[in-house]
């Protein structure tokens, strides 16, 4: 049953003159691969939005649908685009809008008028590269965007307009504009650091804000006053510079918006008409800030939000990381927030608000807040997922369907890979033993979770842990999977799923010498530090974040890699996870040596040879060395027994194939489970 301390969550809401049955809403997210060539939501789109309904919240906002496709144009089909092909669009939306309501669940269209100079370069032509002043690109300075004239803003407003028009006729219950928020086209309009125009639409507070109070007025003027009209606020812009951030906790200059004239423009939208706001804080430049990686703690917002509270009349929405009951519930009853929204945990699992109903929070998948599946993977130009939930943006296709034939299946190895090819495989009807050689479930996670900032991935595992309890796996921990062991469950499948394992290239000595320890034994037992110097040798996830952790410690850290940048560089994972961990890393001043190649492991430290510099020799003495230098696949037992084994079906899945990233892992155990 329902914590009575979280009954406040389920309580009715109302934004304008429209009630919700709860107050959590569904945060705006894009949808890669959702969306038709007529600029209409595909099936996948339908069925994506559904499933959410059916998980409990109270309203959907959808993600950015564009105004236009002319004077910032992307390819179809990318994003929605209520003005490209209406009637088109109007079909495909009303199915939707009808499907939800069916579920008491209210929804919104969220309408943008596109990037400005913070479009990642390749999403639209260069000749289409707009802003509301000329300015370099925020990912390339190299490419320039020229300044819309006055018409083309005019033109602008008028497509907001006219989309909120098809929006409604679509069953839509209200619209969300977007944004006054993040560092899109529209916020930077409003921040005199990008807005430099001397019409009617830059030099005074009121211009600037002119353009997102001329959009609310037309709105509401066509669409009539009681159809709700929500904005999408970052309140402050936590920006110190082009392209840089202020970090939690940083005293620095803020250039983007500031708080002062953040809940001044929070008053002044509100009298404009806005119905309610939808706050976070952050912009392209701090991209962070709006989308949250793990290095953050959940509720992050929440300042932000209960000053604008204090200053507005309408509802305060407030996303950031706030799935746990007991931070929303806070919230709510502090006055902080109206309404909690969530984004990437209801990708995670679409079912959080239902299960919070019921009393089963425990049961809930966690985010991870690394982005893999979502925000990195859409920058890739793939289609909109999740790291822990492969079904996220193919709900119909990946549904699971009870098995024909019910199998016996061993599944070897109770890594995340291992766990998730159990529990769907047992959840689909088929009868699952997994073997795992230590005491534990959880594999290369334990070591990566350790660190505080990882907090989310300890809780995946507990989920894991419980999931094999609650669909009824028979794990036998202690146990060494043998050519005899396997063949005495009589399997019709065999699932190796054993993992992966530091490397330790063949090159290198020294690996026991007393000062020396792979990165996961440091990461299992941190009180082995105790030196006051350490080189962290390897910059990838694991190198970087052990550099963080000890440094948090208090620790002087040199961290050592042979490529030009930390963990792959901007473009091989989200740029929003890649900026914070590099701001943070020099926050807590961990040298970084990138382009340096270890030569040596000495008896007091290491030499190494800078790229620049072919010749050199450099010693560098240090307390401890941490060796993070990747991982190799651990598929020996594969390699001895896939041709010994008398069994039907056998499958090598995970980092057993190949050491790779943990949504890799669980999306292989999935796929593999859901096909037996």
């Amino acid at each position: 049953m329902m914590d009575k301390s979280h009954r406040v969550l389920f309580e009715p809401m109302k934004i304008g003159s429209l009630m919700l049955k709860n107050r959590y809403s569904m945060a705006p997210m894009g949808t890669l691969g959702c969306v038709d060539n007529d600029g209409a939501y595909n099936q996948r789109g339908i069925e994506y939005y559904i499933a959410r309904a059916k998980g409990g919240v109270g309203l959907i906002i959808t993600g950015v649908q564009m105004v236009e496709n002319e004077l910032e144009q992307f390819p179809m089909p990318s994003l929605p685009c209520p003005s490209y092909q209406p009637t088109a669009y109007i079909r495909s939306a009303k199915e939707m809008t009808e499907r939800v309501h069916a579920y008491g669940t209210k929804i919104f269209a969220q309408l943008t008028a596109g990037w400005g100079r913070s479009c990642i370069p390749g999403f639209s032509p260069e000749d289409k590269s707009i802003a509301p002043s000329e300015a370099p690109n925020r990912f390339n300075p190299e490419q320039i965007h020229r300044e819309l004239t006055t018409e083309e803003v005019q033109y602008f407003i008028g497509k907001f307009i006219e989309s909120a028009v098809i929006a409604q006729k679509s069953g839509y219950d209200g619209v969300e504009i977007h944004a006054v928020h993040e560092g899109y086209l529209l916020d930077q309009f409003t921040m005199s650091f990008f807005n430099k125009r001397t019409d009617q639409y830059g030099g005074s507070f009121e211009n600037r804000y002119r353009f997102a109070v001329e959009i609310v007025e037309g709105i509401k003027a066509i669409c009539g006053k009681d159809f709700p009209v929500s904005l999408r606020y970052s309140v402050k812009g936590n920006m110190k510079g082009f392209g840089q951030g202020i970090l939690p906790g940083e005293q620095a200059q803020e250039v983007g918006r500031d708080m002062e004239e953040g809940l001044k423009a929070a008053k002044y939208l509100q009298e404009a008409g806005y119905d309610a706001l939808n706050v976070d804080a952050g912009t392209y430049d701090a991209w962070y800030w709006n989308h949250p990686p793990n290095y953050f703690k959940p509720g992050m917002y929440q300042p932000y939000c209960k000053a604008v509270s204090e200053v507005v009349d309408i509802p305060v929405l407030m996303a950031g990381r706030m799935e746990d009951p007991e931070l929303a519930s806070h919230a709510i009853n502090e006055g902080i927030a109206d309404g909690i929204s969530m984004g990437r945990p209801l990708l995670a699992d679409p079912d959080v608000v239902n299960k919070i109903r019921r009393g089963r929070f425990n049961e809930v998948r966690p985010c991870l807040s690394c982005h893999l599946g979502c925000l990195g993977r859409m920058a890739e130009v793939g289609n909109l997922s999740c790291a822990v939930n492969p079904s996220c943006g193919r709900e119909e296709e990946y549904k699971l369907t009870a098995a024909y034939q019910k199998k016996k299946i061993v599944v070897i190895g109770g890594g995340v890979a291992g766990m998730e090819a159990a529990r769907i495989a047992s959840d689909r009807g088929h009868d699952v033993v997994l073997f795992e050689k230590s005491s534990v479930l959880g594999g290369n996670v334990i070591p990566g979770s350790q660190p505080p900032f990882k907090h989310d991935d300890r809780l995946l595992i507990d989920w894991f842990s419980g999931e094999m309890a609650r669909k009824h796996v028979d794990v036998r921990l202690n146990t060494v999977a043998t050519k005899i062991t396997i063949e005495d469950e009589q399997p019709d499948s065999v699932i190796f799923a054993t993992g992966s394992r530091p490397a330790q290239p063949s090159w290198l000595t020294g690996f026991n010498k007393p000062h020396v320890m792979m990165a996961e034994t440091m990461l299992m037992n941190p009180e082995f530090i105790t030196g006051g110097h350490i080189a962290v040798i390897g910059a990838g996830l694991v190198g970087a974040e052990a550099a963080l952790w000890m440094a948090q410690r208090g620790k002087q850290v040199t961290l050592i890699e042979a490529s030009d940048d930390i963990i792959g560089g901007p473009h091989s994972t989200c740029f929003a996870n890649y900026q914070m961990l590099k701001e943070l890393l020099i926050a807590e001043k961990v040298d970084i040596k990138t382009s340096t190649y270890l030569k040596a492991i000495t008896d007091n430290g290491i030499t190494v040879r800078p790229a620049s510099e072919p010749e050199a020799n450099i010693k560098l003495k240090c307390d401890h060395v941490i060796v993070a230098m990747g991982y190799k696949a651990e598929d020996s037992l594969f390699s001895q027994l896939a041709n010994e084994l008398d069994v039907d079906e056998i499958y090598n899945i995970g980092d057993s194939q190949a050491a790779r990233t943990i949504m890799t892992a669980i999306w292989d155990g999935y796929e593999v489970g859901r096909s037996i």
